[in-house]
């Protein structure tokens, strides 16, 4: 397969250009550095040249509370270059394979969001995101939409990599027990991603790992996995954070696979068994 990957050099990004270069593909691999997303000439450009058969647009702005300070950016690169993206994907006659987000919700369903789900997003990361759906989907009826969330890899920053290093330190640290989620293994997300390339598998997906937990018991599970003594970690409340976090987070980010599972493709495991292999390359 020729595959553009956006945002290769972004945690997500650069284990699907591993992986796809192992598959044998023809691999262009487009980080920040080679394609500024809110460029659209750039964009065209770049697919124009190498007129992939298939584009994975990795790349977006997730610092989530920096977006909250900075709309104007976050809907710069998450919404109007998706845009972009999709635009010239249609252009070149590619298929594309656009990532999204948990906090497209609002966190207020007392059960697991699925595909039907009608998204309302409270951050502007969020409604970054969510316009960058809309924007795909304003221009490709075909195009594969991937939400994702509480991402972990071994790329990049994240909540695995930070967990490590407190436990490192000696720090006993505190995290919300009011927050649910679904933990997402860049390992595990990235053969999804590639089949949906390859198959030219359109259609809106939540694609996460298996277990909802809350923050505190993620980090008991890191400390766990490390070897650490969980009970340093304690819970806390988002209301006893202090100070408190400047984009409000979705208090139940758990979503359901439901998607994946009417295609009849296997569910992503429980994350524990994969949070084990990722600590163990990480230590």
């Amino acid at each position: 397969m020729n595959v553009l990957v956006t945002g290769a050099g972004g945690q997500v990004g650069r284990e699907l250009v591993e992986l796809c270069i192992a598959e044998g593909d023809d691999v262009t691999a487009a980080d920040h550095a080679r394609l500024d997303v809110t460029d659209r000439d750039a964009v065209l450009q770049l697919c124009q040249a190498v007129r992939p058969a298939a584009i994975i647009h990795a790349a977006s702005w997730t610092a989530v509370d920096a977006c909250e300070s900075d709309p104007e950016r976050a809907h710069a690169v998450n919404a109007a270059g998706a845009g972009y993206v999709a635009e010239a994907a249609k252009e070149v006659g590619a298929h594309l394979v656009h990532i999204s987000t948990d906090y497209v919700f609002d966190g207020t369903k007392p059960t697991p969001y699925d595909e039907s789900d009608v998204p309302n997003p409270m951050s502007e990361y969020g409604r970054s995101k969510w316009a960058g759906e809309q924007a795909v989907a304003a221009v490709s009826d075909d195009a594969a939409v991937v939400r994702i969330s509480w991402v972990c890899g071994r790329y990049g920053n994240n909540m695995v990599k930070t967990l490590l290093r407190l436990a490192a330190d000696g720090v006993d640290p505190k995290f919300v027990d009011d927050q649910i989620g679904h933990p997402t293994i860049v390992a595990d997300l990235v053969p999804v991603l590639r089949r949906f390339a390859l198959e030219h598998r359109g259609g809106l997906f939540h694609v996460t790992n298996q277990g909802a937990v809350s923050w505190f018991e993620f980090a008991r599970a890191v400390f766990k996995a490390a070897g650490a003594d969980v009970a340093r970690v304690g819970p806390i409340s988002t209301k006893e954070l202090d100070p408190p976090r400047p984009a409000p987070r979705p208090a139940n980010s758990v979503l359901d696979n439901a998607a994946l599972r009417r295609l009849g493709w296997p569910l992503l495991p429980h994350f524990e068994e994969s949070l084990h292999q990722l600590v163990r390359e990480l230590v």
